[in-house]
């Protein structure tokens, strides 16, 4: 009768009182997918913000390269300090060029694929700054369903030993258990699902933002051959 008493009891699924209930193995499982899912959507959101900022960059770049005034003093106002990406492939560029001058005037032997070495090592570190941290956001996406599977195999088993001791299959009883055992697999979908999608999303802007630097690069490359052929 005191089985039956409580099992009529109205019980607290609110997901606070799901966690609470739970063992400490799946509260350990909940807690971290929690906090995996609040990590993804940090680099989620900080990468937005940085892909802007570095499309906006680019962009004002373009404008002053293709605006016709000499590379020359266009390298000289950005300095040793460039404020974008495109300004640091083109710094390298530019950098490599006039130290392939010798003192009278003449080229050094080779200039052309030095530059061309120097600009790809640039391009290759801003990939490597535009896709920082996108990998955590491919493991989150590909391990938390099973992380919160195993919480939820791990729950079902405590109910069913619950089950054998109370010696008592009422759904009042069998129903919470398996509750806070199944969140532990929704928090694991809630991770994942945007880690995926957003995984997706950036690593194809990244690609995309990084062609872009390799197309002017070479196009760069054309310029400074063109007054290689010229002098």
């Amino acid at each position: 009768m005191e089985q039956l008493a409580a099992a009529a009891q109205p019980v607290d699924y609110s997901l606070i009182a799901l966690f609470a209930r739970a063992s400490i193995t799946v509260q350990i499982v909940m807690v971290i997918l929690v906090l995996a899912s609040f990590w993804a959507w940090a680099i989620i959101i900080q990468k937005f913000i940085t892909f802007a900022a570095v499309r906006r960059d680019s962009d004002r770049f373009d404008r002053a390269f293709w605006s016709g005034q000499p590379l020359d003093d266009l390298f000289d106002r950005i300095g040793d300090t460039p404020s974008g990406a495109a300004e640091r492939v083109f710094g390298a560029g530019m950098t490599e060029w006039r130290r392939s001058h010798k003192d009278d005037g003449d080229l050094i032997a080779g200039a052309p694929a030095r530059i061309d070495r120097a600009m790809t090592v640039a391009i290759n570190r801003e990939n490597d700054r535009l896709t920082r941290g996108l990998p955590f956001l491919a493991t989150v996406g590909s391990t938390a369903p099973f992380i919160g599977l195993f919480g939820t195999v791990w729950g079902i088993k405590n109910s069913f030993e619950d089950i054998a001791i109370s010696q008592n299959t009422s759904l009042a009883v069998v129903a919470p258990g398996i509750a806070e055992a199944l969140v532990a697999t929704a928090l694991g979908l809630l991770a994942a699902i945007p880690a995926v999608i957003f995984y997706n999303k950036l690593s194809t802007d990244a690609d995309r933002i990084t062609g872009n630097f390799e197309s002017f690069g070479d196009e760069f490359s054309t310029i400074l051959s063109r007054q290689l052929d010229e002098e």
